[in-house]
């Protein structure tokens, strides 16, 4: 019965710890909505392309400045990009936007958007 109930207990810990994990996450995951990214970049904000500069000359969306991810945090700091500056990032898929978001939000930069991936906005507009 004991073993029984510290089973239930145990259980019980570790459901409401997922629920806590869970609440506590970065919205990244409800991130990548086309039609919110366009909403930002209709407003003007800063619109970043996180691809490489072959990958942007390729095509990319107008008023995107290219700054490859593995580059973001030096060449904001260089631009002198406040921390709260609305920044909206985006690239193939929207995995280096998202390595690009996470290395922004580390350095404190707190208004950014992970709009996904370019093929994903275009079909969206």
């Amino acid at each position: 019965m004991f073993k029984k109930s510290m089973l239930l207990s145990i259980q019980s810990v570790l459901a409401l710890l997922v629920i806590l994990a869970a609440s506590l996450m970065p919205t990244w995951a409800a991130e990548q909505e086309p039609s919110v990214a366009w909403e930002k970049i209709d407003r003007g904000v800063m619109l970043i392309d996180v691809r490489t500069a072959e990958e942007f000359a390729e095509g990319h969306i107008d008023g995107a400045m290219n700054i490859p991810f593995n580059n973001i945090v030096p060449e904001l700091a260089k631009l002198n990009i406040t921390k709260n500056t609305e920044i909206v990032l985006y690239c193939r898929s929207g995995n280096r936007s998202d390595m690009a978001q996470k290395s922004l939000v580390k350095q404190g930069y707190s208004n950014t958007y992970n709009a996904g991936g370019f093929n994903s906005l275009i079909s969206a507009r």
